[in-house]
């Protein structure tokens, strides 16, 4: 008879995304959460006591089974032998800007790297690596930005809490000013930001990877 245990293993290998703890109880029709937290426990034991190349580990709001580091040599050599897709320099950037800043419009984050942004954002939000999030209560109503659980995945994080520390401040101009010095500042970087010697390459240029 196949034990619970055996069965979650078997939901942690198959999903692509991390399973959340009412999930786990939800399909193997455990009592409680805590009940699902002690299962998710005793599968890592198992494997760490059995010496696999697996372990459990909680991202993202739920758990996933992955590799173990020790193995890392062989993966990247594997990694290697395919194409990846990657996010260029521009899709790094502007993913930082909106990690430390959400929710974010686009016309701060222009300011911000001073070049047109639309293309990047478009490309992250095809990867699901950030996620519209209403609009800013401005004129023109602008669309705001933040990031998805995906990008936790994509950057090994548990959560937003566990974003390094940025060294400085990440000053946004105020594009909503009541005086318009705010608006004037910005509209003369998007000026620049239009001409075509200074649009945002997009998905092209120097490529980065998120973390595997």
């Amino acid at each position: 008879m196949t034990e619970p245990i055996d069965v979650l293993e078997a939901l942690l290998f198959a999903s692509d995304t991390p399973v959340e703890t009412t999930t786990i109880r939800e399909v193997l029709e455990l009592d409680s959460p805590d009940a699902a937290r002690e299962l998710v426990d005793a599968l890592g034991t198992r494997l760490r006591s059995q010496g696999r190349a697996l372990q459990v580990i909680e991202v993202g709001g739920g758990f996933r089974l992955v590799t173990r580091t020790e193995v890392a040599p062989w993966l990247v050599k594997l990694a290697r032998s395919r194409t990846r897709q990657r996010l260029s320099r521009p899709a790094l950037e502007t993913l930082a800007i909106i990690a430390y800043r959400q929710p974010v419009s686009r016309p701060e984050v222009d300011a911000v790297r001073g070049v047109n942004s639309e293309g990047v954002l478009d490309n992250l939000l095809e990867r699901r690596l950030v996620r519209i999030a209403g609009r800013k209560d401005t004129p023109g109503r602008p669309f705001l930005y933040e990031t998805t659980r995906d990008f936790l995945v994509a950057f090994g994080l548990r959560d937003l809490a566990d974003l390094p520390k940025p060294e400085g401040e990440l000053n946004i101009p105020d594009v909503s000013a009541p005086d318009g010095s705010g608006q004037a500042e910005l509209d003369k970087e998007l000026a620049a930001a239009t001409d075509s010697s200074q649009q945002d390459p997009g998905p092209g240029g120097a490529e980065l990877a998120p973390r595997g």
